[in-house]
């Protein structure tokens, strides 16, 4: 059931699974701590979930991903997709779900927001992080959509997303009473 005023909702997210920082140390994760977020969103909301998947896999070594991310951040890529929705026009909101990856987005993230116009829609930004919380990420959504209404982010800790959903819930709760006010 949508929550939010029968608004079209898109969970658009990014995680990756693999050798994660979690609570001070190395954790394999089989499912991302972003992804399980993603997934208690769509469970609230009814939202229409996708993935934010590049062509050329991280690593699964925390250390070697952390590398190729933070080489990403500093050439300013664009990594290619593995798919692309087929129209973004379809949703009024798009909850949007990534880790934090050296103080912003991951750069697949930046290709995903870069790819479509999202003028005059509304974007919900929700960060998984161990400490760094949303960083400069809802700047840089900002400056990358400067024709969207953005919301004020919600930041979870990885370590705690499998205890989150009532936070979440909570968090939610004001867009949905916004939207319900916009009738």
């Amino acid at each position: 059931m949508n929550k939010f005023n029968d608004k079209k909702i898109l969970i658009a997210y990014f995680s990756r699974e693999g050798g994660n920082y979690v609570s001070g140390r190395i954790v394999n994760l089989s499912v991302g701590n972003t992804e399980v977020v993603a997934k208690m969103i769509q469970k609230i909301t009814g939202g229409e979930l996708f993935r934010i998947n590049t062509v050329k896999k991280y690593p699964d070594n925390y250390k070697e991903a952390t590398k190729v991310a933070q080489q990403e951040l500093r050439d300013n890529a664009r990594p290619e997709l593995s798919e692309y929705l087929d129209n973004i026009d379809d949703y009024e909101i798009i909850i949007l779900c990534y880790p934090n990856w050296w103080g912003t987005m991951p750069m697949p993230v930046f290709t995903f927001l870069e790819k479509y116009d999202f003028t005059e829609k509304t974007i919900i930004p929700v960060c998984t992080h161990e400490g760094s919380g949303l960083g400069h990420s809802e700047s840089d959504i900002r400056k990358t959509c400067p024709n969207v209404r953005l919301e004020k982010g919600l930041a979870i800790k990885g370590s705690n997303v499998h205890s989150a959903q009532p936070e979440i819930e909570k968090w939610l709760q004001k867009y949905i009473n916004n939207f319900e006010e916009e009738k």
